[in-house]
């Protein structure tokens, strides 16, 4: 009988057992194909791999919002000699499984990685998503960097979004920072650090000087996604686990950025959407 009731006992202790804390969900308004479903999204792998080997094609001068520019850059290399190209088009490549999983369509800037390749040019590039073959245009365009700097210590991502610049930018500067925002606090949430060296230590800048976002009519943001002249970057970005990590953020910025810019006039499915760092009625303290 006492054998018998320790078993029930048993029994009873695994059924009311509590059950694991998990972390909660992103809310349905912020996941699925419901939300990328149809929707085209622009990734701009920067530089290429060949641009050493054509300088002349890349130095010459082009359209930038105002001014003009060279064409295009070689990018800079980590101290073991990966360079931006590379890293930015394997992010890209990885970002853009991921999108088309989600249900989006995604355009690339630049089809290829090769040395014997270069462009396209900063011009092409900001124009890219304008105007698609339907009339319309894309939704959102990322483009995606790493820095190069030799400052003392200086490691980290940082965003930048296009100023309030007519008649350049004024139409996409506030959705360009909401989506900046959605950038930087998906990065942060994988764990990678604000830059310590460049736009304050928040890891947000605003520049006027980059054809990329000038030339741009759909929210836009470059991401520099750490220093590749650090030795704790460049390991992060020499590994493919540390690439797919960007992948993985960059990801969750355009699911985020995309699903809020839906639901901005109804905050409240939308909580959270940013984590612990951002909220949606921030954006409307935005300056005019």
């Amino acid at each position: 009988m006492t054998g018998r009731i320790a078993v029930a006992l048993v029994s009873v202790l695994v059924v009311v057992a509590p059950v694991p804390a998990v972390a909660a969900p992103e809310t349905d308004a912020l996941r699925g194909p419901s939300v990328l479903d149809g929707r085209v999204v622009v990734i701009d792998p920067g530089h290429q791999l060949g641009n050493r080997n054509f300088p002349r094609r890349i130095k010459r001068l082009v359209p930038a919002g105002g001014f003009r520019k060279p064409c295009n850059t070689t990018g800079t290399a980590t101290n073991g000699g990966y360079p931006e190209a590379s890293l930015t088009w394997d992010v890209a490549l990885r970002l853009r499984e991921r999108l088309r999983a989600l249900g989006a369509e995604v355009r690339m800037t630049r089809h290829s990685n090769r040395p014997d390749r270069w462009g396209p040019c900063v011009d092409e590039r900001g124009r890219a998503g304008n105007r698609l073959d339907d009339g319309g245009a894309a939704d959102l365009k990322i483009s995606i960097h790493a820095d190069g700097s030799f400052a003392r210590g200086a490691h980290g991502f940082h965003v930048i979004a296009p100023p309030d610049r007519r008649p350049w930018t004024h139409d996409i500067f506030r959705s360009s920072r909401r989506f900046a925002l959605a950038t930087r606090a998906a990065l942060v949430d994988r764990g990678l650090t604000r830059a310590t060296y460049v736009a304050g230590g928040d890891g947000l800048d605003v520049r006027r000087d980059l054809g990329t976002l000038n030339l741009s009519d759909v929210p836009t943001v470059m991401v520099e996604l750490g220093n590749m002249r650090h030795p704790r970057d460049a390991a992060t970005m020499s590994r493919g686990r540390g690439r797919e990590r960007y992948a993985r953020a960059l990801a969750t910025a355009v699911r985020r950025f995309l699903a809020l810019e839906k639901c901005q006039v109804t905050v409240s499915p939308c909580r959270n959407g940013y984590g612990s760092r951002e909220h949606p009625r921030a954006f409307a303290r935005l300056p005019s």
